[in-house]
């Protein structure tokens, strides 16, 4: 409890609000100790009267770090337990020695509005689709505008942060399988775009809000970076600029790409548009982001 009072104490220092806000319990890693018993986990940690041990429902990711901690190739930092829709939740950070890939292959990533995510490593590749997404997020608009239209303003936001956690969990999908396709393959670097004409993408306004272009490319970018940094996979960002009008021989002109469909001027090379962006991103054609 001593460890909790430290934490709340050095919280509110910085804390500016005159109205009260819950502070939960914190747990450093002699308070707080994580047990495998049989194929379920529990962590047990103290209260005011004894020390309790309670079960968790892990996902199947999670157990892999759980275990790291358990064989002391992982190390446990401070855990929050908190309380959030009824449900208890625990915080557990952790600090681990990273060991960087020897493999020399380079993974290339675009991003863009038709299709979210396009992978390329030698001759494979990773596509993920926009449109069932594209289709979600319309359906969460039409309900905005019918919601906005009866003033019910807290249904609202309501449904805003529904739409964030399920986008979030769906960059988190897509950013295990995109890790887990570059360890499959021998990747070492992973490539990715600077972000900041992707939105130059769209052909117009109306296309925009048709499909996905207030997707969160950002934290998508993030969570890539941070799951192939974990994994020992280096991450590098390039400029973006031509990688979508450049073919293979060379040639760069606007007319070569139309819609998803790529088809050099010059040779006849044809190629899936995004494909031959990632292709093109993983060679860095045009440089390395300042």
């Amino acid at each position: 409890m001593n460890q909790t009072i430290r934490e709340v104490k050095s919280q509110k220092k910085n804390q500016k609000a005159k109205t009260f806000q819950k502070r939960w319990c914190c747990f450093h890693n002699q308070n707080l100790k994580i047990e495998k018993k049989g194929d379920f986990y529990t962590v047990a940690f103290p209260t005011l009267e004894k020390k309790i041990g309670v079960p968790v429902v892990v996902r199947p990711y999670q157990q892999t770090w759980l275990d790291r901690i358990i064989d002391g190739t992982a190390k446990q930092g401070t855990a929050t337990l908190y309380k959030k829709k009824k449900k208890w939740y625990v915080a557990i950070p952790i600090t681990f020695e990273v060991k960087r890939r020897k493999e020399t292959k380079v993974m290339g990533i675009d991003l863009g509005l038709r299709y979210i995510a396009v992978a390329s490593v030698g001759t494979k590749s990773l596509f993920f689709k926009g449109n069932p997404c594209a289709f979600i997020r319309r359906r969460y608009a039409a309900l905005r505008r019918r919601l906005g239209k009866a003033k019910k303003l807290h249904m609202i936001r309501k449904i805003g942060d529904k739409e964030s956690r399920w986008m979030k969990d769906m960059n988190h999908k897509i950013s295990r399988q995109i890790v887990r396709f570059a360890l499959a393959n021998g990747v070492g670097v992973i490539r990715m775009e600077d972000l900041a004409g992707i939105w130059k993408r769209a052909a117009s306004a109306k296309e925009a809000g048709r499909s996905l272009h207030s997707w969160a490319f950002h934290q998508l970018q993030t969570m890539i970076a941070y799951k192939a940094e974990m994994a020992g996979i280096r991450v590098e960002w390039v400029n973006p600029t031509y990688t979508s009008q450049t073919c293979r021989c060379g040639h760069r002109e606007k007319a070569n790409r139309n819609g998803t469909h790529f088809q050099c001027q010059k040779c006849g090379y044809t190629i899936h548009a995004d494909l031959n962006g990632a292709i093109n991103i993983a060679k860095a054609i045009s440089g390395f982001a300042a």
